[in-house]
């Protein structure tokens, strides 16, 4: 089985010319077609943590949310939210706390596709960097005590500038991660923020930046992809 995973920071929405326009954020996920997807800044940050893309606005495409807010009007948590396919059956999704020193955190998914378990996590890491190798070992700390070990992926914006430097250093012999490329700023990038770390039941197919025209100009961040086979 092949599935394809893609992480997006979508700056609530705002693009580079400063509208919050959702609507390209929708179309560069339709470009992006990932089976998996983690979104970052996905819900405005102050009031009510309204979701910056109406739910409504995605009855029309081939995802559906996982239950990770704990908002009403939320989409994800900390702004991290899932999206997956909709013929893939839903378990269970939560929220991760995270040791923190600005508003960060990550969720967990998981599903079933083609009768296979599949643990996905999205986040989005510490800016500073101060606690960011300490996000990354609650996070490793949170996997290890799942009740059912599974195929798992790790999805987000890491804000780790340093392709095998910091925080990736925490990954261990299970874990393969993965920089698909230069990520951020969209208009003319020349840092790999945002990352792609799996589980040794998975092998690298391919991997990417999205670079259209639209995901130039929809959020500061591109997305980046990668499509991995699961071993039997």
């Amino acid at each position: 089985m092949q599935l394809t995973f893609a992480s997006y920071n979508i700056h609530k929405g705002v693009g580079n010319d400063g509208r919050r326009d959702p609507d390209r954020i929708i179309t560069v996920l339709r470009e992006i077609d990932a089976d998996v997807i983690a979104l970052q800044e996905c819900d405005l940050r102050f009031g009510t943590r309204a979701s910056v893309i109406e739910r409504s606005a995605l009855d029309d495409t081939p995802w559906r949310p996982l239950p990770v807010a704990r908002r009403a009007r939320s989409l994800g948590w900390h702004g991290n939210a899932l999206l997956v396919r909709r013929n893939f059956d839903p378990v269970e999704a939560h929220p991760v706390a995270l040791p923190m020193l600005e508003p960060r955190g990550a969720v967990r998914g998981d599903f079933v596709a083609e009768d296979r378990l599949i643990r996905v996590l999205g986040m989005h890491l510490d800016l500073s960097g101060l606690r960011r190798r300490d996000q990354v070992r609650a996070i490793l700390h949170h996997v290890d005590g799942c009740d059912e070990p599974c195929p798992t992926v790790l999805l987000g914006d890491f804000n780790q500038w340093g392709v095998d430097t910091g925080a990736m250093r925490e990954f261990g012999a299970g874990w393969r991660s993965l920089a698909p490329g230069r990520s951020f700023p969209s208009r003319q990038p020349i840092a790999h923020l945002d990352r792609i770390v799996a589980s040794r039941d998975w092998s690298l197919v391919e991997m990417g930046v999205h670079h259209s025209a639209m995901a130039a100009q929809a959020s500061d961040h591109l997305p980046v992809w990668a499509r991995l086979e699961l071993h039997k």
